[in-house]
């Protein structure tokens, strides 16, 4: 090589061997949410009133789990009015009013399918997964006239079909991404005070959760390899109805009944909804299934 050359090829070395190297490939998290009214944040507004808002769980994990080392980008697929049957078999586009903001439609496919093919073009990306329903299949049983056995028949289904769903999301997602499934508030709580109270129905209802609803889920779950967070637990319906508390304008009332209230619509206007403190909950009990990174 002659002397010229070989100082153009010592040069071009050097300006390599002294650039910064090149920045890597955005990094994405995505945090894919499926289900029903609770995963879309809606919150009452008054009696058969409200909209879907930002205040909802899956609105509030990315930020809650910022410090655990994640910067989470919501998917939000949840449709207002979902059930275990509707997320496997419907496939008209989830109504704008009944989606999350900013969240996804489909049109020709299911909820779950929408969330499969996404999943499977996003392998690698997606770091959790959660999924909100059975809740709007057991509703109508709050109406039966007795309505543990109604509960004991729905919840059949429901564990049938969340297993499905689990083992699905599992085979598109692949193993390592955080499945979490999550129950409810025991709402019907509330049943204990304001108009056409049921204090029969409202105790029943913590039997129903306790024994029953959750059990199930948890065990739904598992079969897809996913974990199960008791929402019912950490809002504290299995406080011994004994116990008791001044809460207006209810006066004495269970600690279990006051404590729905607060987090709840449901004593105020009848609706299921959690208040935004209710969504937070949830939301922290997700957040601490991801394991912390350093």
């Amino acid at each position: 090589m002659s002397r010229p050359r070989l100082l153009l090829a010592l040069a071009t070395l050097s300006c390599a061997l002294l650039a910064p190297p090149a920045a890597p490939a955005a990094e994405r998290n995505l945090y894919v949410s499926l289900g029903d009214s609770y995963a879309t944040g809606y919150q009452a507004t008054g009696v058969r009133q409200g909209a879907n808002t930002r205040n909802g769980f899956a609105y509030q994990v990315p930020k809650l789990t910022r410090n655990r080392g994640y910067r989470l980008e919501l998917v939000n697929f949840g449709c207002g009015g979902a059930t275990t049957v509707s997320l496997l078999r419907q496939t008209d586009p989830c109504p704008e009013r009944a989606r999350g903001p900013g969240g996804r439609t489909w049109g020709g496919r299911t909820q779950l399918q929408a969330a499969e093919r996404f999943l499977r073009a996003n392998r690698g990306d997606v770091e959790l997964i959660t999924v909100s329903i059975g809740g709007n299949d057991v509703t109508s049983c709050a109406r039966a006239s007795d309505p543990i056995p109604c509960v004991a028949t729905a919840v059949k289904k429901i564990e049938k079909n969340v297993a499905t769903i689990a083992k699905r999301l599992r085979a598109a997602a692949g193993p390592g991404v955080r499945i979490t499934g999550i129950t409810y508030p025991d709402v019907i709580l509330g049943q204990w005070v304001g108009e056409g109270a049921n204090t029969e129905l409202a105790s029943l209802s913590v039997v129903a959760f306790k024994s029953l609803i959750n059990p199930a889920f948890k065990k739904a779950y598992a079969k897809g390899g996913g974990r199960f967070v008791d929402v019912t637990r950490a809002t504290g319906a299995y406080t011994p109805l004994e116990q008791t508390i001044e809460f207006p304008p209810y006066g004495s009332i269970p600690i279990a009944v006051a404590r729905v209230c607060e987090l709840s619509y449901y004593c105020e206007f009848r609706d299921i909804h959690a208040r935004t403190e209710g969504y937070r909950i949830i939301a922290d009990l997700v957040a601490k299934t991801l394991p912390r990174r350093s």
